[in-house]
C-alpha cells in the first residue's frame, strides 16, 4: 500500500495505492467523506471499501482531497475536489493503459463526487455510493446515469433519511440499460458505528454478483 503524490490543479495530491494483481487488472478509485467534517482517506468506511475492490485484484487508488492531510490547496465546496478526482482517475489510468473494468467507489460527500465523476466519465462501468447526501446536495445530474451501481444506505441514519436516497434510486430505476441496486443496512446510521462489518459484506457480495456476470 504505498504512499503516491500526484500532480493536482492546487499542488500535490497525497493517496494510497495498491498495484492490480495483473497488467490488465480492473481499476478502482476510492473517495472520502466531506473535508470540512473531518472527512479523509483513512476513514474507516473509505478504507473499507479500498480493501473489498483490493482483495479483488484491482487497481486501487484512495486520497485526501485538497486541503486534507497532506494534500494541497483548500476546500472549494464540491468543484475542485471534483477536479481532484479526475485527476486521480486520470492517474490511475495512466498507470494503469490495459485495464478490463473501471469503478468509483464514495463514502458521504464522496459517493456525491463519485456520482459526478461518473457523469463526465463515461468508461466508468460501476459504482458504490454509501450514504450519498442527497437531502444536501442536487442529485439531478443524473439523467442519465452512465452505470450500473449499488447505493447502501442505513435505516438510522437521520442526517440524510432513507426517503432522500429512494428518491434518487426510484428516478434512476426508471432508465433502460442500466440495473440500480439498493440495501438498506438495519440500524445503521449516517457514520456506520458498529455496521462496518455489513459495508464489508454487502459491498462484497455485490462485486462479485457484478464480477460473476462480467468479469474484469
Amino acid at each position: 500500500m504505498p504512499e503516491v503524490i500526484l500532480p493536482g490543479a492546487s499542488g500535490r495530491i497525497e493517496g494510497r495505492y495498491s498495484p492490480g494483481k495483473r497488467a490488465n487488472a480492473p481499476i478502482a478509485l476510492i473517495l472520502h467523506p466531506h473535508p470540512k467534517a473531518g472527512g479523509h482517506m483513512n476513514n474507516p468506511v473509505t478504507v473499507t471499501l479500498y480493501q473489498l475492490f483490493q482483495k479483488r485484484g484491482f487497481a486501487t487508488l484512495r486520497y485526501n482531497s485538497r486541503g486534507v492531510g497532506k494534500s494541497q490547496g483548500e476546500f472549494d465546496s464540491g468543484i475542485g475536489e471534483l477536479a481532484d478526482a479526475a485527476t486521480a482517475l486520470d492517474w490511475l489510468q495512466s498507470n494503469n493503459p490495459a485495464a478490463t473494468q473501471t469503478w468509483v467507489a464514495g463514502y458521504q460527500f464522496g459517493a456525491y463526487i463519485g456520482m459526478q465523476l461518473l457523469m463526465r466519465r463515461p468508461e466508468t462501468d460501476g459504482f458504490i455510493s454509501v450514504s450519498p447526501p442527497s437531502n444536501m446536495y442536487d442529485f439531478s445530474f443524473l439523467a442519465p446515469c452512465p452505470a450500473s451501481g449499488l447505493f447502501l444506505h442505513g435505516t438510522a441514519d437521520t442526517i440524510v433519511p432513507p426517503v432522500e436516497v429512494e428518491r434518487v434510486v426510484n428516478k434512476l430505476r426508471t432508465q433502460k440499460g442500466i440495473v440500480i441496486d439498493y440495501e438498506l443496512e438495519e440500524g445503521a446510521s449516517h457514520f456506520w458505528q458498529d455496521h462496518i462489518d455489513a459495508v464489508d459484506r454487502r459491498v462484497g457480495l455485490y462485486l462479485d454478483k457484478r464480477l460473476e456476470a462480467e468479469p474484469a
